[in-house]
């Protein structure tokens, strides 16, 4: 279940903002979430509910956006409003494939790519809950059409572009590996 709400709020509301909207997604699975609910961090701080570790999820908020997902699966999330293209961030954070991507772009295009590129980045970090400590550059992403190409084939991802692209979400859902069969 994703919920995405556009809203302007005062900086340090939108993280309260975010976790009501996991109340609202964790209210369809019968779960109960409020400040007293027991989570339970990973060695990264990737917060999970202690009493559910069936149910996954994963909060981003930034300037006039929330959002929030929650899967049967480790998932990720990030949603930016478009920012500036930062050539030296492309250089750390990008693929070579990516850089090329971006400089072959029109000038006015950079921002709304640079924007997807790195949204998608956050979101698969945010999945495996390594956070940006995760090398960057070392997860590439393409487009054709409408479908999102990545070098990683244990995931999925899906982007939103909201408000006619003033916002970008991106999400990541991390394949779950079938367990193995039993002989009988």
């Amino acid at each position: 279940m994703l919920l995405i709400s556009l809203k302007e709020l005062e900086h340090k509301e939108y993280h309260t903002h975010a976790h009501r909207l996991l109340r609202e997604c964790l209210r369809v699975y019968g779960i109960g979430y409020d400040e007293d609910t027991p989570i339970t961090k990973n060695e990264m701080g990737k917060p999970s509910l202690s009493e559910h570790p069936e149910i996954f999820y994963n909060l981003s908020h930034a300037k006039g956006i929330s959002a929030c997902i929650v899967a049967d699966r480790e998932c990720g999330i990030d949603c930016e409003q478009v920012r500036e293209y930062k050539p030296n961030v492309a250089k750390r954070a990008f693929t070579e494939s990516e850089r090329q991507l971006l400089e072959s772009l029109p000038e006015e295009e950079r921002d709304f790519m640079f924007t997807r590129l790195w949204t998608l980045k956050e979101s698969y970090v945010k999945a495996i809950g390594t956070g940006i400590s995760y090398p960057l550059n070392t997860v590439g992403f393409a487009f054709e059409g409408n479908e999102i190409t990545a070098d990683k084939k244990d995931c999925k991802f899906r982007q939103y572009l909201i408000h006619g692209g003033k916002y970008v979400v991106s999400v990541c859902t991390l394949n779950m590996k079938p367990e193995p069969e039993l002989p009988t």
